[in-house]
């Protein structure tokens, strides 16, 4: 297969439209050709394409901040002697004397096919300020690692945040040029949007299941994703960051294995398998102990589970890590009723919405968690009416197979 910077690398055809304009380049650390060469390095080398700018969304263009809340701030490249723009800093949205610097913008960011992840609200928000100032923007195609499968709650009208900026399900199951189809399509937005797509990609096709195993190198998207499996966890577990549980931050797993030093692991594990035994499908679950080197417990000794998803048994249409997670949620509400679930700190520079809401897109899952007769039935019916709806509404957009 080949990436769609990479086809923009070895195609001179696809690049004649951009002669004589002004590029720029919105990428991250992992905007890696399989050479791992970096994509403003390898177009910088190119001798028909004027990069001048480039932006680095959260956790910035080459660097690599290691929590939420830490910004980046701008500079000049100092190889190429442009200037960098953080979009993760003092602004999110770039402002208007950035949109004068360039015609053209590349977008290179490799996703994790998750609502929450910032990437694709920055990519949204460069669509909105691109239409607004008449720029062209081309979004050159990688791959979603966790592939086609759509799980969890829509986001729902008037949550949305730097987290959640459109009514997307927790895994929608589209790559990054699909997905900027759809923006463009879903907010009525006028502007140029061109996708330059893989070539041989099959994101339904196993072992990867959406990420070609064995074909190109794992860059961290961001600095607690160090590999496929992280990823296909995230659109659960990234729910335990509005929580006091930990979601493995400080640990060599992180968002993989969850637990904390006070919890009734046997019981919880239990409640779940009686709960809903089916949603725990697809994957293998250890119970482990582990102690957070940094962030939350650090040095304390946590029990929990480790989510397999690196073995024979693992099963990609059953995995469902939005509803094990919200499994975990309302079997430990059902053992320790008056257990201090719910995180009320600052999330995202939002003081206002409680975390966890803003994360899962409503309040629709605490309160399904916190009702006790509330049932997996119950949020089964809202998350299947959910998914099928989405799975309706993305098909137009596909570039790939469907699985």
């Amino acid at each position: 297969m080949q990436l769609g910077l990479e086809r923009f690398l070895t195609e001179p055809t696809l690049r004649t439209p951009l002669r004589g304009k002004r590029v720029a380049l919105l990428a991250h650390p992992a905007s890696v050709t399989r050479d791992l060469t970096h994509a403003l390095d390898a177009l910088m080398a190119l001798g028909d394409l004027h990069v001048v700018t480039a932006f680095g969304p959260q956790h910035g263009l080459r660097g690599d901040k290691q929590d939420n809340m830490i910004e980046s701030d701008d500079y000049v490249d100092p190889l190429h002697h442009i200037p960098v723009y953080s979009l993760y800093g003092a602004v999110r949205r770039p402002t208007a004397a950035m949109m004068q610097t360039f015609d053209v913008l590349l977008v290179d960011l490799q996703d994790i096919g998750c609502r929450i992840y910032t990437f694709i609200t920055t990519l949204l928000y460069m669509l909105e300020a691109s239409a607004v100032h008449g720029k062209a923007v081309w979004v050159l195609d990688r791959p979603n690692p966790i592939g086609r499968p759509v799980e969890g709650l829509r986001l729902r009208p008037g949550w949305e945040s730097f987290v959640g900026s459109s009514p997307l399900p927790m895994r929608y199951g589209l790559t990054v040029g699909e997905l900027a189809r759809w923006f463009v399509q879903h907010f009525q937005l006028q502007v140029d949007v061109q996708v330059i797509p893989m070539t041989g990609y099959d994101p339904t096709s196993a072992p990867g299941y959406g990420w070609p195993v064995g074909e190109l190198p794992w860059v961290n998207p961001s600095p607690n994703a160090p590999q496929l499996g992280m990823a296909r966890c995230f659109p659960g577990t990234v729910m335990l960051e509005g929580t006091h549980l930990s979601e493995g931050r400080g640990t060599t797993r992180p968002l993989e294995v969850v637990g904390a030093p006070d919890l009734a692991l046997p019981a919880v594990v239990q409640t779940m398998r009686r709960l809903a035994p089916d949603w725990l499908a697809g994957c293998g679950l250890r119970p482990c102990c582990f102690e957070p080197t940094f962030h939350k417990y650090v040095g304390q000794l946590c029990q929990g589970l480790h989510i397999h998803v690196d073995t024979p048994a693992y099963q990609h249409l059953a995995f469902k890590p939005f509803r094990l997670m919200a499994l975990f949620f309302k079997a430990l509400r059902m053992v320790a009723p008056d257990y201090v679930l719910w995180r009320d700190f600052p999330y995202e520079y939002e003081t206002d919405r409680l975390a966890i809401d803003l994360l899962s897109g409503s309040a629709l899952l605490r309160e399904w968690v916190d009702h006790p007769a509330a049932t997996p039935a119950d949020l089964e019916a809202t998350l299947v009416a959910d998914e099928q709806a989405w799975v309706t509404e993305r098909q137009p957009f596909c570039l790939y197979l469907v699985e």
